[in-house]
Formats: structure tokens, sequence, C-alpha cells
């Protein structure tokens, strides 16, 4: 999976936010239980949010993110982490196999918040749904009085071509934030 790098600011405070794109994450079998590499799961240790995306248009992405959620629980039993579902692909209502019900009651299930967006057509949705996350974030980090969430420290991953794709994350979000806004 690839490492996405942005420094920003929200409300006053620089924010440096890294996204981890967790590809190769399935479902064993004909079980609910998750198979991911070990990256997903050091990637897991020191998320601070979470973002599951899911298409609209394919049930089993949406599937997935229940016994994702489960794994993230087992790593970290106790936090209180900020989560995100995004439903993608919302241009395409005709082929829509995940319904808005759905998504909003799978987001209150696990204790997140639920927007749909269609990032073909525009990336101002998914810039808000990350601004939202970052604030919330940042609300969760100045309540915890300055402390770590965690005491164990796991080096972060490093992409191997972190340069090229900190230039094409910069590249796409300056260029579609002039036709519309970033990311």
């Amino acid at each position: 999976g690839a490492l996405y790098s942005r420094k920003f600011t929200i409300d006053g405070e620089q924010i440096s936010l890294q996204v981890q794109d967790t590809p190769f994450v399935s479902l064993e079998d004909d079980t609910d239980s998750i198979c991911c590499q070990e990256q997903i799961n050091r990637s897991i240790y020191w998320a601070d949010g979470f973002v599951f995306v899911f298409s609209i248009t394919d049930y089993e992405s949406f599937r997935l993110l229940r016994p994702l959620h489960q794994h993230i629980r087992r790593i970290h039993p106790n936090a209180n982490i900020p989560l995100l579902l995004m439903a993608n692909k919302g241009d395409l209502l005709r082929a829509r196999q995940v319904s808005s019900k759905e998504g909003l009651q799978l987001a209150s299930e696990l204790g997140g918040t639920y927007c749909e967006v269609s990032a073909r057509e525009s990336c101002e949705g998914v810039h808000e749904a990350f601004q939202q996350l970052c604030q919330e974030l940042s609300r969760s980090s100045s309540s915890c009085n300055g402390e770590k969430r965690r005491g164990l420290h796991l080096v972060r991953p490093k992409s191997p071509n972190m340069q090229d794709l900190k230039r094409r994350l910069k590249q796409a979000l300056t260029s579609k934030g002039k036709s519309a806004t970033a990311l």
C-alpha cells in the first residue's frame, strides 16, 4: 500500500496527514475474518483515525467493513479512534448495490460518521470528509492533554517511492483544487 502525506492547517493548528492505502485486505474464504498483510497491521497500529472507503456499486467492498473494524478493535481494544465510512461512486446510482440506509446504519453501529461522494465528479466531498475527520482527530488529541494514545511506538511504514508519491498527491490536490477544492 502507498503512503500519502500532506500538511495543512485546521483551526489554526498545523496538521500532518498521512494516508496509508491498504490494498489486499480480504475476507478469508467463507468466514467473516480478515486476511491482510503484516504491513497493514502496522498501519492500523499507528493510525489515529480511519477512513473506510467502499463502492456503492460493489456490495463485497461494503461487506468487508464490519470484519475490518473488528480486526482494528482487536489491535486497539480500548481506543476511541475516529472513523469515517466513505461511500464512493455516488455518480453511479443505477448500479447501486449498497443503499444509503445500509451505510448510515453501519456507521452508527461502528461509532463513525458516514458520507457519500463521487471522487470522479468532484473531489470537494472527499476533501470535506477528510477535513471533518482531521477536525475530529484534533479535538480528540487535545482532550488527551497532550499524551500519546499508545505507549509502544512502531516505525511508520515507508513507501519505496515516497518522493514520487508526495509529488503526485500534491499535483492531484493542486490541479483539482483549481477546478473545485482539494483532494
